[in-house]
C-alpha cells in the first residue's frame, strides 16, 4: 500500500514539475521578448524630439503659432500626446499642438532648450503657448525663461497642478529616496521597472483606484513607457528647481494655475501659492479649479470635458483670439 502511495506521488509529482517548467517557461519567453523589444524602443528614444499633433484647420489658421505640451512624471510620449489631443478641441483655437518628448537617456533641461531653440527656428515661430502638465509645468517655466535670453516670448504658460517646489509634492519619503538612490549613481533596471511602479502607485492608492492601479503599472511594463533612468531624473529635477531663478526672467508671459483641491499628488494650497508668491509679476490668476475630475491629479486625458472649459476659459481671458470677427467699433 505504501509502494502504490509513494508512486501515485511521484507520478503527480512529475505532471506538477512537467506543468509549472512549461508555464515558468512561458513566462519567462514573454518577460525576454517585452525586455527586448523595450530596449529597442528606448534606443529610438535617445533624442530628444518635439511630437505635432496635426491639425488641418489650426495648420490653416496659425502656420506660425504653437501650443507646446511639456508632459508630467513618468509620461509617455504616447501619452503626452494622448493628453493633447484630449485638450485639442480647445488648444487649436489659438495654435498648432506639439509634445516636448523627453530623452530616455535622462531628463537635460540645456537639451530641452536647445530642441526648442531649434524647433522655433525651424518653423519660425512668432507665438508660442506652454502646457505644463504637472511637473512639466517647472520644465515650461525654465524653457519660457530661457527662451527670452534669446528674445523669444512665449505668451502664456498654462500650469495643470505643477509643484512650485519638492515641498509641494505629498509623498515626500518615497519621492527623496528616488533622488537619493538616483545621486549615488543607482540606476533602476529595465527588469525591475514594473515592480517599482507597482510600489510608488500603491504609495498613491487614495488617488487611484486598483484597477487604475494596475492599468497605470502595466503602461510603465510596456516597452513605450519612459526609461528608469528618465524617471529617476526627472525626480532629480524637481527635487533641485528653484523657481526664484526665473522670477526677473520672464519678461510679460503670463502664468496661470490649475489645479484640484483635492489633489493626492501635489498639494494645491502651497503649490498654487508658491507659484503666485515666487512670481508676483506673472502669475495672473491661480483660481481655476479642475472640480470633479477623477483622479484629481492632471488628468485632462480622463476628464477631457473638464480641462477643455478651463483651456477655453484661460484662452479667452489671457490670450484673445487674433481679429476673430465679432463686430468692431470705432470711436
Amino acid at each position: 500500500m505504501d509502494d502504490a502511495l509513494s508512486l501515485q506521488r511521484a507520478r503527480d509529482f512529475r505532471q506538477s514539475s512537467r506543468r509549472s517548467f512549461l508555464i515558468g517557461s512561458a513566462l519567462a519567453a514573454v518577460v525576454g521578448t517585452d525586455l527586448a523589444f523595450t530596449r529597442v524602443i528606448q534606443s529610438q528614444r535617445e533624442q530628444t524630439r518635439i511630437l505635432p499633433l496635426d491639425d488641418d484647420a489650426a495648420r490653416a489658421r496659425f502656420p506660425n503659432d504653437r501650443w507646446v505640451l511639456f508632459p508630467g512624471y513618468k509620461t509617455s510620449w504616447e501619452e503626452g500626446l494622448w493628453i493633447l489631443n484630449s485638450l485639442r478641441p480647445a488648444l487649436a483655437r489659438r495654435a498648432q499642438m506639439a509634445v516636448m518628448g523627453y530623452s530616455n537617456r535622462g531628463l537635460d533641461i540645456n537639451n530641452v532648450v536647445a530642441t526648442m531653440n531649434r524647433y522655433v527656428d525651424n518653423f519660425r515661430l512668432e507665438k508660442l503657448y506652454f502646457y505644463g502638465h504637472s511637473f512639466g509645468g517647472m520644465v515650461a517655466v525654465e524653457v519660457a525663461a530661457r527662451l527670452r535670453d534669446r528674445g523669444i516670448p512665449v505668451e502664456l504658460v498654462l500650469l495643470d497642478s505643477s509643484p512650485s517646489s519638492r515641498f509641494d509634492v505629498r509623498d515626500q519619503r518615497m519621492f527623496d529616496g528616488v533622488v537619493l538612490l538616483y545621486e549615488a549613481g543607482v540606476r533602476v533596471p529595465i527588469s525591475l521597472r514594473g515592480t517599482y511602479e507597482l510600489g510608488e502607485r500603491i504609495v498613491h492608492k487614495n488617488e487611484r483606484t486598483w484597477s487604475q492601479i494596475v492599468d497605470q503599472t502595466l503602461e510603465q511594463v510596456s516597452p513605450l513607457a519612459p526609461s528608469s533612468e528618465l524617471i529617476q531624473s526627472e525626480s532629480s529635477y524637481i527635487y533641485h528647481f528653484d523657481v526664484s531663478r526665473f522670477s526677473l526672467s520672464l519678461g510679460d508671459t503670463k502664468v496661470v494655475f490649475a489645479g484640484n483641491p483635492d489633489d493626492g499628488v501635489v498639494d494645491y494650497a502651497t503649490a498654487r501659492a508658491g507659484w503666485a508668491r515666487a512670481l508676483p509679476d506673472n502669475v495672473v490668476a491661480t483660481d481655476y479649479v479642475t472640480g470633479g475630475a477623477l483622479p484629481a491629479h492632471a488628468s485632462p486625458q480622463w476628464n477631457p470635458g473638464i480641462y477643455q472649459s478651463i483651456v477655453t476659459a484661460v484662452q479667452d481671458a489671457y490670450v484673445p483670439a487674433p481679429g476673430g470677427g465679432g463686430w468692431k467699433r470705432y470711436f
